[in-house]
């Protein structure tokens, strides 16, 4: 999908971190946006940004666990702009619990965000996309979680695994039809976001109260909340990774990886089929 000036997209999860750095990629290419997130404040201050730098964006309030929130994206894109070429589906959450111990409200909620939010994504916003007529792009945010299960993820795990499986079949399933949209998933390592501190804040039965700290999650996964907070925190910027995106829409890449050194982890768990048929730390 080379051509990018004019085109609408919708992103989702915009009002921060990865999403609000797609949005700026594509606004700088051109493109017409239709943003949404869960925080209307965080929302509002982006679409402004874009709107302030010559942009054509509105905002809307979604949270893509729920199929009427999404399909509201979808009639907004073709209300406001008249079509829909590009969607990113970014929006996503992520605890740190011990599969053992976790609740399953919080299981529920997870894979509800991070994973039917995609199902929903390309449920409402594929069919559009192909009624445009013209080239377009659909795109899921998974995690190198999606490749590799790390400890104390469990259910951020399943559901990048998930998206993964998805949107790789949903490639194959467009090219053996020969339609005009092209898949990717997005695959990231650590990106300087607040996807942790967010969560914690969103977590249904933790509405309200302020964020945990640590130190009184348990002593596992404790020490593995504060690494990857800590991983974060020098991660790579956002804003990169937005840019990398739409480099990767505009060469048709179904991979899309921040950092592509670590599938030597992968490979590891692969040579383990064929080893002792232990998992290695990934």
């Amino acid at each position: 999908m080379e051509q990018t000036q004019g085109k609408v997209a919708v992103v989702t999860g915009a009002g921060s971190g990865m999403g609000l750095g797609m949005a700026r990629a594509f606004a700088s290419a051109g493109m017409k946006l239709v943003l949404a997130d869960v925080d209307v404040d965080a929302l509002d201050r982006v679409v402004t940004e874009l709107r302030d730098g010559g942009a054509e964006a509105v905002g809307l309030r979604a949270d893509v666990s729920q199929l009427d929130q999404v399909e509201a994206l979808g009639r907004a894109a073709t209300e406001n702009f008249g079509a829909l070429h590009v969607a990113a589906n970014n929006a996503g959450i992520g605890i740190p619990t011990s599969t053992a111990k976790m609740k399953l409200d919080d299981w529920r909620w997870i894979i509800d965000v991070d994973l039917w939010g995609v199902i929903y994504g390309v449920h409402v916003f594929l069919p559009l996309i192909e009624e445009s007529g013209e080239e377009g792009h659909i795109t899921a945010t998974s995690s190198m979680a999606g490749l590799i299960a790390a400890g104390v993820m469990g259910a951020y795990n399943v559901a990048k695994h998930g998206v993964v499986a998805m949107m790789a079949t949903l490639e194959r399933d467009l090219r053996a039809r020969h339609s005009n949209v092209h898949a990717s998933v997005l695959c990231p390592g650590p990106i300087n976001t607040d996807i942790g501190r967010n969560s914690a804040q969103l977590r249904p039965r933790a509405q309200g109260q302020p964020p945990r700290d640590p130190a009184t999650r348990g002593a596992e996964t404790g020490k593995v909340a504060a690494s990857i907070e800590a991983a974060l925190a020098s991660g790579m910027d956002p804003d990169e990774v937005g840019r990398l995106v739409l480099d990767s829409i505009r060469k048709d890449r179904f991979w899309i990886l921040t950092h592509p050194h670590w599938t030597r982890a992968l490979q590891k768990q692969l040579d383990a089929m064929n080893d002792d048929g232990r998992l290695t730390r990934a």
